[in-house]
């Protein structure tokens, strides 16, 4: 199905599509690093975004046949009845780059085979560690390494107890996901932290909810020790492309990211792995993190899409805020790429409007986080969040028990 445009949407949207023209040119995706620039150390502000390198003219008819292909493309995805996973980074661009209006519809389209459009899962998250972490992500208050210009002061492991209380008023507020992060490098001798951690597990499934955790690089073993004490998911998120990631981080590499992933979905974990977008990145790096999770032996059970939130001290603290085309534009795109993963909106949402969130919930996220905080910055509170459900027509995802798409038509609905 095509919507119609009037003239001044139509021109906005050709313009849009101006990267497709460029789908045949292996130029058009080079990497600052490929380009032969310099990487900044993590600690200094990301480059400007690297100009296009010079393309060769082309017809007005090569310039057709790349945009009936783009289509083409965009039309075969969203026929699909099942996930693939042989994307290759072509196809990601040229869904990525279809006017955004069309993409949206699209996924949503999309969405409501796959999912039941009105359920959302809503997730709770706790900082049972902060700060301390020997990392150097640049965007990230609990690095040791800016604790001066942030302020932040390094805890120990919370409580049993005190995680466990905070898992139940969660639950009472109709949360369903009680997801618990630690600022750790990796997981090495910590074995008493371990133990606890699994306690903590224990005692959130024992209330009938998932429980997730986010505790940096694990090896084989811890994830089996995971999974034995009931984790539903990991989280180890991805952040941006390959090629920018040097530009962020430079104490882990992307390789050994990837390697926990492994690690979690060989213990028969679920793989929870997004990014950040704000970073610096382009939208090159916005395709190549969908090209990476999209490809994976199988499509993480959820990609959070975060909106950096600058934090005053961190490399990254200046930075302005990502437009919202650009969050919505992902979203739908990881929608159609990974039609039965559950997208979450997750850091940057305290700062959108309720309509944007609408919109992203229209393009196919289905998971937020909601409570009394992130891991350092604000979040939406339940009550917020219950009455904009209300007023939207939205609904708690149960437990353990995402809904198929209601019986109907090919969207989904009667």
């Amino acid at each position: 199905m095509r919507v119609s445009l009037p003239p001044v949407l139509l021109r906005a949207a050709r313009a849009q599509l101006a990267p497709v023209a460029r789908l045949g040119s292996s130029e058009a995706r080079m990497s600052t690093i490929a380009a032969g620039q310099t990487v900044p150390s993590p600690g200094a502000p990301p480059p400007p975004a690297p100009q296009q390198p010079h393309h060769q003219a082309t017809t007005p008819q090569q310039d057709a046949e790349r945009q009936r292909r783009a289509r083409r493309i965009l039309r075969e995805a969203v026929a699909a009845t099942a996930p693939r996973h042989d994307w290759t980074r072509e196809e990601v661009s040229a869904i990525f780059y279809q006017p955004l209006m069309e993409l949206a519809f699209q996924a949503a389209t999309v969405h409501r085979r796959f999912h039941n459009p009105a359920e959302v899962q809503l997730c709770t998250l706790m900082n049972i560690k902060t700060g301390g972490c020997t990392e150097d992500c640049s965007y990230c208050a609990q690095s040791t390494r800016y604790q001066k210009g942030t302020g932040l002061q390094a805890k120990r492991l919370e409580t049993v107890e005190s995680v466990l209380e905070a898992a139940r008023i969660a639950k009472e507020n109709g949360s369903t996901r009680f997801c618990m992060g630690a600022a750790w490098r990796d997981m090495r001798g910590r074995k008493n932290s371990l133990r606890n951690i699994k306690e903590m597990i224990s005692g959130v499934r024992a209330m009938g909810m998932e429980a997730c955790v986010t505790l940096g690089m694990i090896d084989e073993e811890q994830a089996r020790e995971l999974k034995e004490a009931g984790l539903t998911a990991y989280n180890h998120n991805l952040d941006t492309s390959r090629e920018f990631y040097p530009s962020i981080i430079s104490t882990r590499t992307y390789d050994e990211r990837l390697k926990t992933l492994g690690h979690v979905r060989d213990a028969g974990i679920n793989v929870c792995s997004g990014g950040i977008l704000g970073l610096g990145e382009t939208s090159e790096d916005r395709i190549g993190l969908l090209h990476t999770v999209a490809t994976l032996p199988s499509h993480p059970e959820s990609f959070p899409v975060n909106a950096l939130v600058p934090i005053k001290g961190t490399p990254l603290g200046d930075r302005k805020p990502i437009e919202f085309t650009s969050m919505l534009r992902t979203i739908a795109a990881a929608r159609i790429l990974m039609p039965a993963t559950i997208i979450r909106i997750a850091a940057g949402r305290k700062t959108m409007p309720e309509e944007q969130q609408a919109l992203c919930f229209m393009a196919g996220a289905n998971a937020i986080f909601t409570g009394e905080k992130m891991l350092t910055t604000e979040c939406n509170g339940w009550d917020e969040d219950a009455a904009m459900f209300g007023r939207w027509g939205l609904e708690p995802m149960k437990s353990f028990q995402k809904s198929p798409a209601p019986a109907g038509d090919v969207a989904g609905r009667e």
